[in-house]
C-alpha cells in the first residue's frame, strides 16, 4: 500500500511529464491550438476542391508530367543551396557575436539581422539591376540566401547566449581541443535551433514569389501564379499547390524526427552564467571581413541601389502624403497580423516542446502546412471561403490579417517552441503539484519564461508581415495600400524612381525591429 502511494504522489507531483510521456494535451493548450490548426489547413480545403474538381484522373495527368518534375526539382534545389549557405552564414556570425571577443560584437549582432527588413524582391532588383548576368538560379540563390539567413542566425544566437557553458569547460577540462568540443559538444545543443532555422529558410523559398520572378527562376510559385493568369481554370495550379504541400510536410516531418527525444534544458543544481567569450588572436581581423563582407552584400548593396534610383528621381515620383497614409497602412495591419499570429503559434509551440504522440505532431504539422504555399494561393482560398461562407469578410482587413496568420504561424510557433524547449520543464512541474491547473500553469510559469523568445517571433512575424506581397495585392480592402504594393505596382511598369521611396520606407520601418531583434539578449 505504502509503494502505491508514493507511486501516485510521484505521479501527482510530475503532471507534465507524465501528460508528455502518454500524449495527452491538457484542453487549455489543445482547444486553442486546434482552433490555430483549423484556420492553417483551411486554405488545404480549398486546394482539395479545386484540384478534384474534374476528377482525381484530371488532376493526377496534371501533377504527372515533366513540367511538374521539372518544377519540383528546381524547387528542392533552389532550397537545398540556400538552406545549406543560410546555415553557414547563420552558425559562423552566431557564433563569433556571442562566444568570441569580436571587435564590436554587438554592433555586428545587430547588422547581421538587418537583412530581414530587405524584401526579396528588393534584393533581387537591386542586384538584377548591378549584374543582369545573374538572371536565373544564381540570382534567385544569391537574393533569397542574403536574406533569409537571420533566420537561421537568430535562433542560434539565442541557443548559444541561452545554453550553459558548463558542458564544454568539462569537455575542455577532458582533453578535448576548441574545435572537437564545438562538434561534439556545443553543436548537438544547437540543433533544434539550427533546424528549425532550416526550415523556415526552406519554406520560405518554397514559397518565395517576388525574388524568382524577378530572376525568371522558374519554381512552382511562378508556376502557379502563371497557371492562375492563363486561364480560368483554377485546377492546374490547385493540383501544382498539392504537390507543395506534401513536400511541406515531407520536410517538417523529417525535421521533427531529427529533433528526437533529446532534452537541452539544464537540470543540475546551480546557477547557470554566459560564456566566457573566447579571444580571436589572428583571427580578428579575418572574423571582421567575414562579417563586414555578408553585412555589404545582404544589406549595404540593396541601399546603395535604393539610393542610386531615389537621386535620379524628381520631385515628381515623390507625393509625401501618399507615403505617409501607406506607411501607416502598413504598420497598422501588420501589427494586427503579428498579433493575432503570435496568438494562435503560443499553444501549439508549447505542445511542440512538451508534448510527444500523433496529435501533438499533426497540430505542428498543420501549422506548417500554409506556410509552403504561395501567398496567391493562400489569397485565392480565402477568397473562395469569404465568397461562399462568410461574404461579409470579403475584401476586408480580417481576411487580410487571417492570411497572414495563415502564412506566417510557422515563424511564431518555431520561436515559441525554441524558447519553452529553454525553460527548465521542473519548474511547471512544481506549479502543478502546488494545485495550479494547465491554464494557471501557462499563463503564470510558461509564458513568462518563454516570453523573451515569443516576443521575438511576433517581432520577427510583424517584418515579414511588412513584406508579404501576392496575399496583399488580393486581399487588401478597396483603396488601401501598403508599401509592398505601391513598390511592386511602380516597379512592374519600371518607373524605378517612383517605387525607390516605398522601397527605402519598407527597409526602414523593417528595420527598427530588426534592429530590437539584433539588440535582445537573454
Amino acid at each position: 500500500m505504502a509503494t502505491g502511494t508514493s507511486a501516485d504522489k510521484a505521479r501527482r507531483a510530475h503532471p507534465v511529464r507524465q501528460a508528455a510521456k502518454a500524449g495527452r494535451i491538457p484542453w487549455a493548450l489543445g482547444l486553442p491550438a486546434t482552433v490555430a490548426a483549423v484556420l492553417a489547413v483551411l486554405p488545404l480545403g480549398y486546394l482539395a476542391v479545386r484540384a478534384l474538381e474534374h476528377g482525381p484522373r484530371y488532376a493526377w495527368d496534371i501533377v504527372a508530367t515533366e513540367r511538374t518534375a521539372v518544377l519540383l526539382g528546381r524547387s528542392i534545389g533552389l532550397a537545398a543551396v540556400v538552406v545549406a549557405v543560410c546555415l553557414v552564414l547563420g552558425v559562423s556570425l552566431a557564433w563569433l557575436t556571442t562566444r568570441t571577443a569580436l571587435p564590436w560584437a554587438d554592433g555586428w549582432a545587430v547588422l547581421v539581422t538587418l537583412p530581414l527588413a530587405v524584401p526579396s524582391y528588393v534584393a533581387a532588383f537591386a542586384w538584377l539591376s548591378a549584374a543582369p548576368q545573374l538572371a536565373g538560379f544564381s540570382g534567385a540563390a544569391l537574393s533569397l540566401t542574403l536574406v533569409s539567413f537571420p533566420y537561421v542566425h537568430l535562433p542560434v544566437a539565442a541557443a548559444l547566449r541561452g545554453t550553459d557553458p558548463a558542458q564544454e569547460e568539462a569537455a575542455r577540462s577532458l582533453g578535448l581541443g576548441p574545435v572537437r568540443t564545438f562538434w561534439r559538444v556545443t553543436l548537438p545543443q544547437l540543433r533544434p535551433a539550427a533546424a528549425g532555422g532550416s526550415v523556415l529558410v526552406a519554406l520560405y523559398v518554397f514559397s518565395d514569389f517576388g525574388a524568382v520572378s524577378l530572376m525568371r527562376y522558374d519554381t512552382f510559385t511562378r508556376g502557379i501564379y502563371t497557371s492562375y493568369r492563363a486561364s480560368f481554370d483554377r485546377t492546374p495550379a490547385a493540383a501544382l499547390s498539392v504537390v507543395l504541400v506534401a513536400l511541406t510536410v515531407a520536410l517538417v516531418a523529417a525535421e521533427a524526427r531529427t529533433r528526437g527525444r533529446a532534452a537541452y534544458t539544464r537540470t543540475g543544481t546551480g546557477t547557470a552564467r554566459p560564456a566566457d567569450r573566447a579571444p580571436l588572436g589572428k583571427w580578428a581581423l579575418p572574423s571582421l571581413s567575414w562579417c563586414g563582407a555578408v553585412t555589404a552584400a545582404a544589406v549595404v548593396f540593396p541601399l546603395g541601389t535604393l539610393g542610386y534610383w531615389l537621386a535620379a528621381g524628381d520631385s515628381a515620383t515623390w507625393d509625401p502624403a501618399r507615403l505617409a497614409e501607406t506607411a501607416w497602412a502598413t504598420l497598422g495591419v501588420a501589427a494586427a497580423g503579428a498579433a493575432l499570429t503570435t496568438v494562435l503559434a503560443l499553444p501549439i509551440g508549447v505542445i511542440a516542446a512538451r508534448h510527444r504522440g500523433r496529435v501533438a505532431h499533426l497540430l505542428e504539422q498543420a501549422a506548417y502546412a500554409g506556410h509552403a504555399l504561395p501567398g496567391i494561393t493562400i489569397a485565392l482560398s480565402l477568397v473562395f471561403f469569404a465568397v461562399r461562407y462568410a461574404h461579409p469578410l470579403y475584401q476586408e482587413l480580417p481576411l487580410l490579417v487571417g492570411a497572414y496568420a495563415v502564412l506566417f504561424l510557422p515563424v511564431a510557433v518555431a520561436a515559441t517552441r525554441a524558447a519553452v524547449l529553454q525553460a527548465p520543464p521542473v519548474l511547471e512541474d512544481v506549479a502543478r503539484s502546488l494545485g495550479r491547473g494547465p491554464w494557471r500553469v501557462l499563463r503564470e510559469v510558461t509564458v513568462p519564461l518563454a516570453a523573451p523568445g515569443v516576443a521575438a517571433g511576433a517581432a520577427l512575424t510583424f517584418v515579414v508581415c511588412m513584406k508579404e506581397l501576392p496575399a496583399t495585392l488580393l486581399l487588401r480592402p478597396t483603396g488601401m495600400d501598403t508599401l509592398a504594393t505601391r513598390l511592386w505596382t511602380e516597379t512592374g511598369v519600371g518607373s524605378f524612381a517612383a517605387a525607390a521611396p516605398y522601397a527605402a520606407a519598407l527597409i526602414l520601418l523593417a528595420a527598427i525591429p530588426s534592429y530590437l531583434l539584433g539588440r535582445h539578449r537573454t
